[in-house]
């Protein structure tokens, strides 16, 4: 049932989400699938600096603790419905960035204004507003995010879906940077959005780029 690599990703992922300003203090959360396709994620409201690897706990798919004594983060819910309802995915990371919950307070999605959108799908949409930890916000994600890489939770913040862990993670620090440039050029003005064509051809673009290989990290 345990999985030491899948314990050590969640420690120092969640060093890089404090780090990389994602988080603050104990908010935010993060999880992975193990090689025995069980889920290993962070233990709830604990600084990131100081979770080891003993403090990570290892769930089965409907949430029962099968390793670890920490108790499990609250958005337990969010994470196995996630995973249920995208069988493909390999991890999940919840951030509270600055320019993100920005756009969470005041409703807005991200809409198709930029080229790295293409990698969202073309947009990053809101999820309506329930309660953190709740089955109705785990509900409310899942509903809204689609086939997405990503989604905004409604006065709360940002969950991210990858095939691991540095997917995830890229995942979420590239809708924050997205975040902030869309606010700020909302200030100004108003952005220009790409039409379905020009998104289209970015995302056949996208389906080869780059890579994310855990030993370049």
């Amino acid at each position: 049932m345990d999985d030491p690599e899948a314990r050590d990703q969640i420690v120092r992922y969640g060093r890089k989400l404090f780090e990389s300003g994602l988080t603050r203090g104990t908010g935010g959360n993060l999880s992975c699938r193990t090689e025995g396709g069980l889920v290993a994620i962070s233990p709830s409201g604990m600084a990131y600096e100081r979770i080891t690897t003993d403090d990570v706990v290892i769930l089965s798919q409907a949430g029962e603790i099968l390793w670890g004594r920490k108790k499990p983060s609250s958005e337990v819910p969010l994470h196995l419905e996630l995973y249920r309802h995208m069988p493909e995915t390999g991890a999940v990371v919840h951030t509270h960035s600055l320019y993100i919950s920005v756009l969470a307070c005041l409703g807005w999605e991200i809409p198709p204004f930029h080229y790295l959108m293409a990698s969202f799908g073309g947009r990053i949409p809101v999820a309506p507003y329930a309660s953190f930890g709740s089955k109705e916000l785990a509900l409310s994600a899942v509903q809204s995010i689609g086939n997405g890489k990503a989604v905004i939770l409604a006065n709360h913040g940002l969950v991210a879906v990858g095939k691991d862990l540095c997917d995830a993670f890229y995942a979420a620090e590239t809708a924050e940077f997205l975040a902030e440039i869309y606010y700020k050029a909302k200030c100004a003005g108003e952005p220009r959005c790409l039409d379905a064509s020009e998104m289209k051809e970015l995302m056949r673009l996208f389906r080869d780029y780059g890579q994310c290989e855990e030993e370049n990290q």
